[in-house]
């Protein structure tokens, strides 16, 4: 194991993780995107159930934005935390 090795692993987790948040953040953006625009249009054809509407609206985009933290989430483990670098380490040393 050399330390052109360990800069690989490196290089790999970083793209990785640019990776991931990119593809990641593409589907809830257009999720929420698309759950705005629908919710706007009831509305406008249904203004007195505004806020059922809107109280649902919230929840569904709450859940719409999970996806794209779990993608945060392993995006800052690949990151700061990364399970590959103590068993490479090991094996240096």
């Amino acid at each position: 194991m050399t330390e052109v090795d360990l800069s690989m692993i490196a290089m790999v987790s970083i793209i990785i993780s640019g990776l991931t948040m990119a593809i990641g953040s593409i589907g809830p953006a257009l999720g929420q995107g698309r759950a705005v625009s629908q919710a706007l249009s009831a509305i406008a054809q249904q203004p007195d159930s505004a806020n059922t509407i809107t109280r649902t609206l919230f929840v569904g985009l709450a859940m719409i934005e999970s996806t794209a933290i779990y993608c945060f989430v392993v995006t800052m483990i690949l990151l700061f935390i990364n399970p590959f670098w103590q068993y490479f380490l090991d094996r240096v040393g």
